[in-house]
């Protein structure tokens, strides 16, 4: 077959917009090319590639298939054109940085602003998303670094060096009962409205084990996507949740809420420098890393 990107980048647009009129007009194209070009691809593969349904275009199960290789030879394809176009812009380029909740929240704001004013040749865009997200998207190319916060990790091609630990505490109003305990114990626990992280959260996951491991049972009252949601929650309740110390550090400070270390927790979670080795690093990778590692001691 006689493939070219032209051809690939519909797969993915299609995917992502449903609309043929909408990915012609991102590519630049006549709506009738781009409908050429999606009877070609099936007639040469002999497959069905796409199905209408309530006026959107979708992707057969086949057409997920191809699209699966179509984004990571697109993310490819953008990358090569990137790379070379840095040797010919004397310091200048992009770097695509993705980063969990907590980094992308409390930690790279501050830092992605004065590194922008030391390097003001250098854009950088920041794509905030669960930790495996971040994962996926190193995997596949889409981005150039990732921060997060995660367990250790061993997940070849890519390659994590800690910046700093990202410890997990329990958390609650100065108001709350618990508040009075030098120590919280696992038990205190049993009975007080919980507020868990959502679903793909590593937060979630990794409170469940602790609950699991010591035959704690956790009274969930609320299951929140947002941090600063659960914050506001704990803040005006009578709730409890686990939350990474650096996010509340503000609040900490000004005494608007109180923390606990987790009792008997043998999870430790940090935050990561991650990157994907098989990917060409820019010439100015190496001075974002040194800014960041040096930034971060202070967490």
């Amino acid at each position: 077959m006689n493939w070219n990107l032209i051809k690939l980048q519909i797969i993915e647009l299609i995917d992502k917009h449903k609309r043929i009129t909408t990915v012609a007009d991102e590519l630049g194209l006549k709506q009738p090319t781009v409908s050429f070009h999606m009877k070609n691809m099936e007639q040469e593969l002999g497959v069905g590639l796409f199905y209408s349904k309530a006026g959107k275009v979708h992707l057969t199960d086949a057409g997920q298939s191809l699209n699966h290789y179509a984004k990571k030879i697109n993310a490819l394809a953008q990358e090569a054109e990137r790379v070379v176009k840095e040797f010919d812009e004397r310091g200048s380029g992009h770097l695509k940085i993705g980063a969990s909740y907590v980094p992308g929240t409390y930690v790279l704001p501050s830092i992605l602003s004065a590194f922008s004013k030391r390097y003001p040749h250098i854009s950088i865009s920041l794509t905030v998303r669960t930790s495996p997200i971040i994962q996926e998207m190193l995997l596949n190319h889409e981005i150039d670094i990732g921060v997060m916060s995660a367990e250790p990790f061993q997940w070849a091609p890519l390659i994590g060096e800690t910046l700093c630990e990202d410890e997990l505490v329990f958390f609650f109003s100065p108001d709350h009962r618990l508040a009075r305990y030098e120590t919280l114990y696992p038990e205190f626990l049993k009975d007080v409205p919980f507020i868990l992280h959502g679903q793909e959260s590593t937060t979630r996951t990794m409170t469940l084990k602790w609950a699991k491991n010591l035959g704690i049972e956790l009274r969930p009252v609320m299951e929140m996507d947002s941090l600063e949601a659960i914050k506001q929650a704990v803040l005006t309740g009578d709730s409890v949740s686990v939350i990474s110390k650096i996010a509340i550090a503000k609040e900490i400070e000004h005494k608007e809420l109180v923390y606990h270390v987790i009792p008997h927790n043998p999870f430790k979670r940090y935050i990561y420098f991650t990157y994907n080795e098989d990917r060409i690093r820019s010439s100015f990778f190496g001075n974002f890393f040194d800014y960041l590692r040096d930034s971060v001691r202070t967490y």
